[in-house]
């Protein structure tokens, strides 16, 4: 039996695969910010040694950092052979610049080379969102950066661990530049114990089955992976199509940013993706790395087409042309802390308003499409210590051909969520007055979105600041098909002198916070799918008595009419839909 049979190569798979999961959660249990250990805001991977490919990722990681975490792996590799860095056993690289295969600056890569018998085989990587790197605001998310230092330390690939053994002295460099750095040396060490117990499993895989077979396998993997893309893209009419979204504002200029792609299908069966028709760089934090972007489209298109592993064969059909001159092409020092959590999801909500018009029984319209990202910074006098607490939100999915979205939905770049609010509570000086879905955000369709959330901070004792970068606030998830665009993403600082609005909707920093002041935050709905006429009346009247819509909205939206008891009141339904599409004619 050859040593690649089928079920040998699926067991090779499921090992890697393995080894990474188990980093997974090894890294999240011994985090000490609850970001990583219970929002769940990392990924980890397996390299190849020349070019930083890659092999396998952990299925509990975001998928953003599907690309990104690759092409950060091979600027390492790069950075070592430029330089003829050494490497040795237990070596470990610490690098967050976002210009060298990154997100933003809070996402920090740790990279190790992995021997096998004294033979460097591979590149083990993790990445960690840490809750503060310095900058101009506690978080990292300053909505008014216009160049990179604003937004934090930015770290070259150094050795941060040296034969096993940690520098100390480029600890304190980092130590000395970010806030609570008491509690990012947990992370720190988490970050690092994971990688250490990824060279156990990996070298137990390769004891088994030799590591000539499983380059082998990995290189089988790698085609096959491609080919199953192919596949799929083959469903794809063979045409042009193209496709649009927007971003709120740059935080500094309150003007709409445009992601306008226009997506060919060759005859070969690759997808060329062109961003030239975008807007050109911008003052403001939501610059694009082209590492994210290209990572953007590959995790939009694994949305469509989620059955095909994952692994640089993966993305190999996947032709992402440089928009250099827009802002999706971020170069230094452009700032660009709201990349990997905002504009990213625009660049995925283009490519799917693209794709819908080629396949729309495979496509959906478009989720909430923003990480929601809020931080709140200050001193807890009770505790006597500082502290940075940094969250992110669901909202609504949108519909589809076969269901209604799903609310309070992850973010389109990752499985994160939302740390529960009975441990921020406890971290934090904060109380959450609400937490609820956000009724009525779910875009009207055949199929309507699902609904955002709304929630309710009130900070509890001393002095801090807010600063949020959020998008949607200015136009909502595009509805497909005919379906209305899902609710906006809404923002209000309640005082007792009154209700503060962020200027730019759903971007703005040091907003000052004095204990009672309660932060209000409504997150965006899903678009809806198909024409909103089309509902089934009873799907409408349940949603009513559940309170996610009015009657009125039943009426507005729906054209359905329901009598005293809450039912469908079917002539009137009727007459209501037969008179708007006479009008629509």
């Amino acid at each position: 039996m050859s040593a690649l049979d089928p079920i040998s190569l699926a067991v090779i798979q499921n090992g890697l695969q393995q080894v990474c999961n188990e980093m997974d959660l090894a890294f999240c249990r011994a985090a000490f910010s609850p970001v990583i250990s219970e929002g769940m805001d990392r990924s980890d991977g397996i390299y190849a040694r020349d070019d930083g490919s890659l092999i396998a990722q952990g299925e509990l990681g975001l998928p953003v950092f599907v690309g990104t975490m690759q092409f950060g792996t091979r600027a390492v590799a790069d950075h070592v052979r430029r330089g003829s860095i050494p490497l040795e056993q237990d070596d470990l690289f610490i690098v967050n610049d976002p210009y060298l295969g990154g997100t933003h600056l809070m996402d920090v890569r740790f990279v190790k080379p992995f021997f096998y018998r004294g033979k460097h085989w591979c590149w083990l990587a993790n990445t960690g969102h840490w809750p503060d790197l310095g900058g101009m605001v506690p978080g990292g998310f300053s909505a008014n950066a216009t160049e990179v230092e604003q937004e934090g330390l930015r770290l070259p690939p150094v050795k941060l661990y040296k034969k096993g053994v940690m520098d100390q002295e480029i600890l304190s460099i980092i130590l000395s530049n970010i806030r609570i750095a008491d509690q990012r040396i947990g992370d720190i060490k988490a970050q690092a114990a994971a990688l250490a117990i990824r060279d156990k499993r990996l070298t137990a895989l390769l004891d088994r089955y030799g590591a000539d077979v499983v380059e082998e396998a990995i290189a089988e993997l790698r085609k096959r992976a491609a080919q199953q893309m192919r596949a799929k893209i083959a469903r794809i009419p063979e045409g042009v199509y193209h496709g649009h979204s927007i971003v709120d504002s740059d935080g500094v200029v309150d003007e709409p940013l445009h992601i306008r792609v226009k997506v060919t299908r060759t005859a070969s069966n690759d997808l060329e993706f062109d961003f030239a028709g975008s807007s050109p760089p911008c003052r403001g934090p939501m610059n694009s790395v082209i590492a994210t972007t290209r990572s953007s489209v590959y995790l939009a298109v694994k949305h469509v087409f989620p059955e095909v592993p994952i692994n640089a064969g993966t993305f190999e059909p996947l032709r992402v042309l440089d928009p250099e001159g827009t802002f999706l092409y971020a170069r230094y020092p452009r700032p660009v802390s709201g990349c990997a959590a905002e504009v990213s999801q625009r660049i995925a909500e283009a490519v799917f308003s693209a794709l819908v018009q080629a396949i729309p029984q495979e496509l959906f319209a478009a989720p909430a499409g923003t990480s929601g990202n809020l931080a709140i910074g200050g001193h807890d006098p009770e505790r006597g210590r500082a502290y940075v607490m940094y969250l992110f939100t669901g909202g609504g999915y949108g519909g589809s051909l076969r269901s209604d979205g799903i609310s309070n939905g992850c973010s389109t770049i990752g499985i994160s969520k939302m740390p529960p609010i009975e441990v921020m509570e406890q971290y934090y000086p904060v109380l959450f007055e609400e937490f609820a879905l956000h009724e009525g955000s779910g875009g009207a369709g055949e199929q309507r979105g699902g609904f955002g959330v709304n929630y309710a901070i009130r900070l509890q004792r001393g002095a801090a600041r807010a600063s949020m970068v959020m998008d949607h606030g200015r136009t909502g998830p595009i509805g497909a098909l005919g379906g209305s665009d899902g609710g906006l993403n809404q923002v209000a600082v309640e005082r007792p002198q009154g209700i503060y609005r962020p200027p730019h909707l759903s971007k703005d920093q040091d907003i000052e916070l004095a204990p009672g002041d309660v932060v209000r935050v409504s997150t965006p709905g899903g678009g809806g799918y198909g024409d909103p006429l089309r509902r089934d009346p009873a799907k409408v009247a349940r949603d009513v008595s559940r309170g996610y819509y009015t009657r009125a909205q039943a009426d507005a939206l729906y054209g359905v009419a329901l009598d005293a008891a809450g039912a469908v009141d079917a002539a009137r339904t009727d007459q209501l839909r037969s008179g708007r599409r006479s009008r629509a004619a």
